[in-house]
């Protein structure tokens, strides 16, 4: 995500670089490519437009520190505006209510259904809640099927009634249902169109007033660009809804819609999904966003990730391995499905400071860690619980076992090396080492 914001606002940067001091000329030039970046990136004229004043002030009134070239202070100049224009600090969703009930509003093809799931999985894992989904989409060709094969795929209820066209009545009868079964959440997926139209403002409407409930999720597509900003705000002038949904941002998104949307509504950005899985959403904050748009990465959600996967007992036996010279390719094939846990490999990337930047140009796969995985399902119990002992011989035996060359078997075996003293030195670390082992994995 950003990849060309961030390409063109890195080399607006350069603009000021091999300046002694920042001067008017030098900062005009400089910020007249960050506006050009910014509409590329589809952000709103008039916000492109106050938000390069704003920086041109802040920049002109300060001096610079013998510590700061003039480049580093307009950076960090851009980045706290960014952050400022995205909504400064992370919004929380409001869980209160008995049971809380959440609605979830937006366009045909936002992600609605998709994310009404993320979200139920998120509440149910992270916050120990026992949620319930409820159907209201009744005018969809298999809406329904939909939000309950998304339902068994995470564990979660799905409350409908196949036959009932009255979104309100669904709505009302679920909250009941919830309340007779322990649901302490309530996520109600509404109907959407192609387009804002009256009789789908009023339905949705109606819903609101019946269910009254204590948090309203606007849901757009990051990819739309201003079309959802524009979109977002017919929405809210109907719902007063209280924050906004960004979906689809692992896409080939410009980001405009991230960065003017809060500025547009006055309302803030709650979540971001990232891809495809149900695991795949995140808490939007706005100084780690602004961090990402100006390849800075994201050291401390690439943490979070590694910490929500760090299993302290498992850490413990690991730890005791290393110890004993005793690692080997069953303990390297579980740290393997640790990171996979963790999101795209791209993602994952981009979080790494400086790493988006240098593999701008790379593909990343997020199936790169199969050949690996095909290479160690080839090798005996014995070889890999003692890696020692292959030998030539064995690798052959390896290559053709997993449809690799022997060269590949080889690198493999470098890179495990590299890996079991990497892990030697980094005993007793937690998610942060593993985020800074990440960094240093080919």
């Amino acid at each position: 995500m950003f990849d060309n914001l961030s390409d063109k606002l890195d080399k607006a940067m350069h603009v000021l670089k091999g300046h002694g001091s920042i001067t008017e000329v030098n900062v005009a030039e400089t910020l007249k490519e960050v506006r050009r970046a910014l509409l590329d990136a589809d952000v709103n004229f008039k916000i492109a437009k106050d938000f390069t004043n704003t920086v041109k002030t802040k920049a002109l009134g300060q001096n610079v520190l013998t510590a700061l070239q003039p480049s580093q202070l307009m950076v960090k100049i851009v980045k706290d505006e960014l952050t400022a224009l995205m909504g400064g600090d992370a919004a929380g969703i409001n869980l209160q209510g008995t049971p809380s009930i959440i609605l979830m509003s937006g366009l045909q093809g936002s992600g609605k259904t998709t994310f009404s799931g993320k979200l139920a999985n998120y509440l149910k894992t992270k916050k120990t809640k026992k949620p319930l989904l409820v159907a209201c989409d009744v005018y969809r060709p298999a809406a329904i099927n939909q939000l309950q094969i998304v339902g068994e795929q995470i564990g979660v209820e799905v409350y409908s009634e196949v036959g009932n066209m009255d979104p309100v009545s669904i709505a009302t009868n679920a909250i009941a249902h919830a309340k007779q079964n322990g649901h302490n959440v309530i996520i109600v997926d509404t109907a959407g169109r192609l387009a804002v139209d009256e009789a789908m403002m009023t339905e949705i409407e109606n819903v609101h007033k019946a269910i009254q409930p204590q948090e309203t999720l606007f849901v757009v597509d990051a990819m739309t660009g201003q079309d959802a900003v524009n979109t977002a705000k017919t929405f809210n002038e109907r719902l007063n809804f209280d924050g906004v949904v960004l979906t689809k941002l692992d896409g080939d998104t410009r980001g405009g819609a991230a960065i003017s949307i809060k500025s547009v509504v006055n309302k803030p950005i709650k979540f971001i999904g990232t891809g495809e899985k149900m695991d795949a959403i995140d808490v939007f904050y706005p100084s780690r966003m602004a961090d990402r748009i100006l390849g800075m990465g994201d050291v401390v959600s690439l943490v979070e990730r590694a910490q929500e996967q760090f299993d302290e007992e498992e850490a413990r036996k690991l730890q005791k391995k290393i110890a004993k010279n005793q690692f080997g390719f069953d303990d390297f094939m579980k740290q393997i499905q640790q990171i996979k846990k963790m999101g795209s490999m791209k993602d994952l990337v981009g979080m790494i400071p400086g790493a988006g930047k240098a593999l701008k140009d790379v593909d990343i796969d997020d199936d790169a860690f199969k050949g690996i995985e095909a290479i160690i399902q080839s090798m005996t119990p014995t070889e890999r619980s003692t890696p020692a002992l292959i030998n030539g011989p064995r690798k052959k035996r390896i290559a053709k076992g997993s449809g690799t060359s022997v060269s590949q078997v080889n690198q493999l075996m470098k890179q495990f090396d590299q890996m079991s003293k990497m892990m030697k030195m980094m005993q007793g670390g937690g998610g942060r080492k593993m985020a800074q082992m990440m960094g240093k994995m080919k």
